[in-house]
């Protein structure tokens, strides 16, 4: 199977759930700078599951130009992967209307790492489709910044029950550390 239906319906899934996220923020009722003060968190939220969002299709997107075919196993890990960036929408309002309350955060990250875990899943799904001595699995073996991510987001789960900003801060670092697009696919051969 071409990998072009795979990439179409992701970009979709994906814009359809950066859509729901802005429409999330409810318009405020006022016309002075204070009225939007109460919607400052919710904003943040927004913000930094936005900058998560996108760059996991932008991430897939590169990942997606080195891969030559797509099977059943790989549409599936895909779907994996769009199940748990769906969520996102929710975990972000639910985080934002309740000023980053404890459980909140925990939920959030819970779904950040679902997120990240599931992407693993399609890596090697994809690597399992192409076979570990391809270009694919060469590009593939180049990485720590996907190690890194998962100690980080582990210890941002265990500090969210106390520490719960804190948390956050690191689920920014995470997602500082992947703003450059994943470069183990961008001298991919095609």
């Amino acid at each position: 199977m071409t990998k072009g239906r795979i990439e179409a319906f992701s970009d979709g899934v994906i814009a359809i759930i950066i859509t729901i996220m802005v429409l999330e923020m409810k318009v405020p009722h006022g016309h002075d700078l204070a009225t939007l003060m109460p919607l400052l968190p919710v904003f943040l939220c927004y913000v930094l599951s936005f900058a998560n969002v996108g760059i996991y299709w932008n991430n897939h997107h590169h990942m997606f130009h080195a891969v030559k075919h797509v099977g059943g196993w790989v549409l599936w890990a895909n779907l994996h992967l769009l199940f748990w960036l769906s969520l996102m929408p929710f975990a972000t309002g639910f985080m934002g209307e309740n000023d980053f309350a404890p459980v909140t955060v925990f939920v959030y990250i819970v779904d950040l790492l679902m997120c990240a875990l599931s992407y693993l899943l399609l890596e090697n799904a994809l690597l399992a489709q192409h076979g570990r001595d391809s270009d694919f699995a060469r590009a593939l073996a180049k990485s720590v910044k996907d190690k890194v991510s998962m100690g980080i987001y582990l210890v941002a789960l265990v500090a969210s029950a106390f520490a719960p900003l804190v948390s956050l801060i690191l689920v920014a670092v995470v997602a500082a550390i992947w703003i450059v697009p994943d470069r183990r696919f961008a001298k991919a051969p095609e």
